[in-house]
């Protein structure tokens, strides 16, 4: 398969062409939102039925069944990636239209007051919140453009406007972000990264509700497929997070499972499933349900290694201290006390000393000469920081680099 063309072919023979009218009133169905910095909010969506034109009348009508008449200052359609302004759309087309300042997904855009509103489009709640704050590591300030806390506000209130699952709450540390899950908050924190901002995040946390008097988790329904050779620590993986499995087939040598777990269990998985399964396992979440707590909850098994003092890390400090654990980095990077710098090869912190040199003397021994071996540190992105830190500690997150620190210094 040399293109896409197949799939273009494939679309045209499988998938109905569109059944709506043009004669009818307009019905247009929201099905995403983005913001512009001149035309402002955006709604994208597909005409079912009627036709549209550059500087309509149109009525919105909200998820309420309020229903508001706005005129409209942009009407767009679409050329491969990019939005085209054009004069009138009809029935079946897909467009972006600009006027209407509340509209949000699953709402219905018509030029009738009489016309029905059509079947919303549901939004799934968010069910992960980390808690973004302003930097205040002792590199706070030197590695991005924006940094304050008005910056970083305004850019979160934007999100919420581009992505509805996105929910931003002011709180006394920063600002509570919820998502759809870890990866939802994981991407929009490198998309700011990548933008030139600098902050902090603290671990992800479940969003619990009371429903009856009973205190209700999120579930995640999980979809693994790995080699038949690697289905057994998988197994005992998900055991260990009180995962229930639902269903087990094999075909060819690969192993398809599907579990339910709480979204509390679930955490810092995702990095030891690619170890484990040596790269080559597929592993999917989805929101299943949210039930009664059981009360478990799997923590860490280890603790960090903190830097004791802060400098620039010595080849000799690291090979000193390479057998309690391991190391997330290499010699000659600048760290500053308090940073995290390994994972403890047992229960709780353990303060290291990565800064110290070899103290040179005129004395010589047989021994010289022959330097320890250093082992390869494991470097953490993004995702790999997210799933490692406990509740003590936070992710520094700047354009250049990720650091885990504790969140107390002492």
């Amino acid at each position: 398969m040399k293109d896409i063309n197949p799939i273009f072919e494939a679309i045209i023979e499988h998938i109905p062409a569109p059944s709506g009218s043009e004669d009818k009133y307009l019905q247009m169905l929201i099905t995403s939102i983005s913001s512009d910095n001149f035309k402002g909010r955006i709604a994208t969506g597909r005409i079912y039925n009627g036709k549209i034109s550059a500087n309509q009348e149109v009525i919105h009508i909200s998820r309420e069944g309020t229903k508001n008449k706005y005129r409209l200052s942009s009407l767009m359609t679409f050329e491969g990636l990019e939005r085209i302004d054009t004069l009138q759309a009809k029935a079946g087309d897909i467009v972006a239209i600009a006027g209407i300042p509340e509209v949000t997904i699953g709402e219905t855009i018509t030029d009738n007051f009489e016309t029905e509103a059509m079947p919303l489009l549901s939004i799934e709640e968010p069910t992960v919140k980390m808690t973004f704050g302003v930097n205040t590591s002792p590199f706070a300030g030197k590695e991005g453009e924006f940094k304050t806390s008005r910056q970083i506000q305004e850019r979160l209130k934007k999100a919420m406007e581009d992505d509805v699952a996105l929910k931003v709450e002011e709180t006394d540390k920063g600002w509570s972000v919820s998502g759809r899950g870890e990866l939802h908050l994981a991407i929009l924190i490198e998309r700011l990264r990548r933008e030139g901002y600098e902050f902090q995040v603290s671990r992800p946390q479940v969003i619990e509700k009371i429903i009856e008097d009973k205190l209700m988790t999120p579930f995640e329904k999980v979809f693994i497929e790995v080699p038949e050779e690697y289905s057994g620590v998988v197994m005992q993986k998900m055991g260990f997070r009180h995962g229930k499995l639902e269903n087990m087939t094999s075909e060819n040598g690969l192993v398809s499972m599907e579990f339910i777990i709480a979204t509390k269990e679930l955490f810092g998985y995702r990095s030891e499933f690619i170890t484990d399964t040596k790269g080559l396992g597929v592993i999917n979440t989805n929101f299943y349900e949210f039930a009664s707590d059981n009360g478990s909850f799997f923590t860490r098994e280890h603790g960090s290694l903190v830097v004791h003092e802060a400098g620039v890390t010595k080849l000799y400090g690291l090979t000193g201290i390479q057998d309690r654990g391991a190391l997330f980095l290499g010699p000659g990077v600048l760290v500053y006390k308090g940073q995290v710098v390994g994972r403890n090869a047992r229960l709780g912190d353990m303060s290291v000393n990565v800064c110290k040199e070899k103290q040179l003397s005129n004395m010589r021994s047989k021994g010289d000469g022959s330097a320890e071996h250093f082992n390869s540190p494991r470097e953490m992105g993004l995702d790999d920081a997210l799933e490692y830190i406990d509740d003590t500690e936070l992710v520094e997150v700047t354009p250049k680099n990720i650091r885990m620190r504790k969140k107390s210094f002492s």
